[in-house]
């Protein structure tokens, strides 16, 4: 098989039919087949962007990055909260009493 610009459209696609075809069997992929739809929106964006249909690449990029968001809500709650607790951490130990 010899690679070329369109292979790795290719294999993506054929990757993303087989985990919404094992979806459907009864194969459950976990949470996988939720971040596929927003992630192919905004990679659809970022290709028309890089193509010069920049409008609704943009459009397409940040609505994409918008549901994500929504998707990843969990993990940057916990890195918020992980990143609060580090600072309170760095506050405590500093010899000066405070930030300011």
């Amino acid at each position: 098989m010899r690679l070329n610009r369109h292979s790795g459209l290719a294999l993506l696609l054929i990757f993303f039919g087989a985990l919404i075809l094992l979806n459907k069997f009864g194969f459950h992929t976990g949470h996988v087949m939720s971040y596929v739809f927003p992630v192919a929106i905004a990679g659809l964006g970022w290709l028309g962007i890089k193509n010069g249909r920049s409008v609704i690449g943009w459009i397409l990029l940040v609505f994409g990055g918008l549901l994500l968001l929504g998707k990843l809500s969990g993990l940057i709650a916990i890195a918020v909260a992980i990143g609060f607790i580090c600072y309170g951490v760095t506050l405590l130990k500093n010899k000066s009493g405070g930030a300011y």
